[in-house]
């Protein structure tokens, strides 16, 4: 379907012609004084100096054209050339049956599809998910969910960092606890064992533990290194014992993201990379880009229109180890080679854009990836604390998100026990639900790139701009729904008719902006463009249920049509809050 401000428009470039004026005028938007009219054109103030004209004359000559118009009802030229419009209740109407009959409401699905890969989430295996982590997770997911509905191949990569010094480090504090381990004998012949030898509990213990003492013994860091070398060389003990990290690593990785409904296709890391890099770096080599600086194998990507240094991009250190640039280009090639993809989004922290400008213009440069293919970088913001520092616990340290969210879904808990009488075990899992729009609305009602607060009080009412505000409304159509079918049965098919009141009509073209919110949220890719549609819709629900009388309607026609429109309403606020990434639950 057509965007209902592009049919007004269309309407409006008609008339434009009639009147003898070129159509590039007529644009349309949603009027600014809503007390006045519900869209407007200015077309008559720029057509005046091409057509030597007064405004106020161009915008009258318009309105007198529009005079048998079906999808206005009222148009008016003002002072000092500006062309009201309200949209014909009929006409709106007739919008939204045919949105009700779309099983996709109405927005269409983009004409070329592409292959997208966004890469999100990005966690470090053998470390507990923290509230670091939080804004790639709900994010990335949302942009995945946005994109697949505008009909993209899309998707979604975790990108492990499972390589590196980490490693090594756990395999060399795993030799000091337990060196009787068949991994850290040379000569053992395997086949080694299917269990890991520690829990997921003990290997986010290790590794901290490592860390610091890496920190105060030299020769223990020099172990590591040497570990990590041999890791990264094929040494088979430590390849297996790899395995086992990644095994347990994961399978805890993916309840924790679990929790927060996010998912991912592809579960790759740094290490899946590896094989690619020996001849990505030779091409380089053989095809002049890459050359020795201090040591270190560089590519130069500095460019005549820089306005600030960007230093080359660096491929190998001096010892001949590689980096995150390395990795991260390593990446790109696998995921051209598998995938083709037209675009690659990276939902990662604002604060590594200089990395992702020397590792996309390298890319670009020594031919990683063609003309034709995207390199995008989603950068976001920090969330913060009330303080207005990066969020931590009261201690001073990093939150794991378990804890962010298990004290939101508290919180929640014991608002919904002092709303209304529930078992405990309904209320825990209502809590769940709506804990888990507060701390994703909260997060993606901001834009990304912005920094935020996360404030529990706000984030967790009921009114307001926040998530549970819009579960609410949702619940509160359910219920409205389910007390008609308990009075007359199950809800007939029955059109919707024109508006009955200045709130019914003002819900219905909040309905209608839909396909136009989700065409701009994708090709954005702004998920917060979609958290304010569905707080406007929320709202213009609310108004439009304190001052009509729905199930008291007495005029049959009319009491179905407001029941369609609350199941319109439900079908739009349902589809969005899918693509924000959570539900409504039955009741609150």
């Amino acid at each position: 379907m057509k965007k209902i401000l592009d049919l007004i428009t269309e309407e409006l470039e008609k008339a434009f012609g009639k009147a003898g004026y070129d159509g590039k005028y007529a644009r349309v938007t949603a009027s600014n004084r809503p007390d006045l009219c519900e869209y407007q054109c200015n077309g008559a103030m720029a057509a005046a100096k091409e057509y030597h004209k007064a405004p106020i004359k161009i915008a009258g000559d318009v309105v007198e054209a529009l005079e048998n118009t079906e999808v206005l009802e009222e148009v008016q030229a003002v002072n000092p050339g500006f062309i009201n419009l309200k949209i014909s209740g009929e006409f709106l109407s007739g919008y939204l049956n045919a949105m009700h009959k779309d099983e996709r409401l109405g927005y269409e699905k983009v004409k070329e599809p592409e292959t997208m890969m966004i890469d999100y989430g990005g966690p470090n295996v053998a470390k507990p998910l923290h509230v670091g982590h939080l804004r790639s997770a709900i994010i990335g997911e949302s942009v995945k969910r946005i994109a697949r509905f505008a009909g993209h191949q899309v998707i979604g990569d975790v990108h492990l960092g499972d390589w590196g010094l980490q490693m090594g480090l756990i395999i060399t504090e795993l030799k000091a606890r337990k060196p009787e381990l068949p991994y850290f004998d040379p000569d053992y012949a395997g086949p080694y064992p299917k269990e890991a030898p520690f829990t997921i509990s003990e290997l986010e213990e290790i590794y901290p533990t490592a860390s610091a003492k890496s920190k105060e013994d030299e020769a223990y860091k020099e172990a590591a290194m040497q570990a990590t070398f041999e890791l990264q060389q094929g040494r088979k003990g430590y390849q297996a014992l790899l395995k086992h990290i990644l095994n347990v690593s994961v399978t805890d990785l993916k309840r924790n993201y679990a929790n927060l409904k996010v998912d991912f296709d592809l579960w790759k890391g740094e290490s899946d990379v590896q094989p690619y890099i020996p001849d990505m770096v030779q091409k380089m080599k053989d095809e002049g880009y890459a050359h020795m600086s201090d040591g270190a194998l560089v590519v130069d990507i500095k460019e005549e229109s820089d306005t600030k240094e960007v230093p080359p991009c660096m491929l190998l250190k001096s010892d001949g180890a590689s980096l995150y640039t390395t990795t991260d280009l390593a990446t790109i090639v696998e995921r051209m080679k598998l995938y083709q993809p037209r675009q690659i989004v990276y939902v990662v922290d604002k604060r590594q854009e200089m990395h992702f400008v020397q590792v996309f213009r390298c890319a670009r440069k020594c031919g990683l990836v063609g003309e034709d293919t995207d390199l995008k970088f989603l950068g976001f913001g920090t969330m913060n604390g009330k303080d207005g520092k990066p969020f931590k616990t009261r201690e001073g340290g990093v939150m794991r998100l378990e804890y962010l969210l298990s004290d939101i879904n508290e919180e929640m808990l014991k608002k919904i026990k002092e709303s209304r009488p529930m078992s405990e075990e309904e209320a825990e899992a209502i809590a769940k639900v709506v804990g888990l729009s507060a701390v994703k609305y909260g997060d993606l009602s901001n834009q990304a790139s912005k920094d935020y607060i996360f404030d529990v009080d706000r984030f967790t009412s009921s009114e307001g701009n926040t998530g549970p505000y819009i579960l609410y409304t949702i619940v509160r159509i359910k219920s409205i729904l389910k007390k008609y079918e308990e009075q007359a049965g199950l809800i007939p098919e029955a059109p919707i008719l024109a508006c009955g009141n200045e709130s019914e009509k003002a819900l219905m073209r909040e309905i209608a902006r839909f396909n136009a919110v989700m065409e701009n949220a994708c090709e954005e890719l702004a998920p917060h463009k979609v958290c304010a549609y569905i707080y406007d819709l929320a709202n213009a629900f609310n108004k439009f249920y304190h001052e009509t009388s729905i199930l008291g309607t007495e005029e049959e026609a009319l009491r179905n049509s407001r029941i369609q429109l609350l199941v319109l309403t439900r079908r739009v606020l349902e589809t969005c809050i899918d693509l924000l990434g959570f539900e409504a639950p039955e009741r609150m």
